[in-house]
């Protein structure tokens, strides 16, 4: 896990897609505790509220809860919840505008599905 942030966005969503990204990847399962906020502040080495910030907006979504004096907990569900954004928001992402993109350059369905096999052939670098 790297320890880096990107400077243009803030650092609670980037803890908040972290431990999502760990969910997905399996590295974290249903259940599971994760690492506490000292743990998380040790480790990051940054202020306790922004990783509160990040970890209180997992909360609210229903991702993970809290075990009053046990700690926090994966969610039953949570990665399918996860997966499900994660899908809406690469369908309104990349889905719809290159669809929007093809219509107006006249590519048909066949012809994007034919680029994709084209691009995955040769390892993802282009055209």
């Amino acid at each position: 896990m790297s320890m880096s942030f990107d400077e243009h966005k803030p650092i609670f969503l980037q803890i908040k897609e972290r431990i999502e990204d760990q969910i997905v990847n399996d590295q974290l399962k249903e259940q599971d505790q994760i690492p506490s906020t000292t743990q998380l502040v040790n480790f990051y080495k940054i202020n306790h509220l922004t990783i509160s910030k990040g970890i209180s907006l997992l909360v609210d979504a229903g991702i993970i809860y809290k075990k009053r004096g046990v700690g926090m907990f994966v969610a039953e569900g949570a990665k399918q919840k996860l997966l499900e954004q994660r899908k809406d928001v690469f369908v309104d992402g990349y889905i719809l505008p290159m669809m929007q993109e093809a219509s107006k350059l006249g590519i048909t369905e066949k012809d994007i599905i034919a680029l994709m096999q084209q691009v995955k052939g040769s390892g993802g670098s282009g055209l």
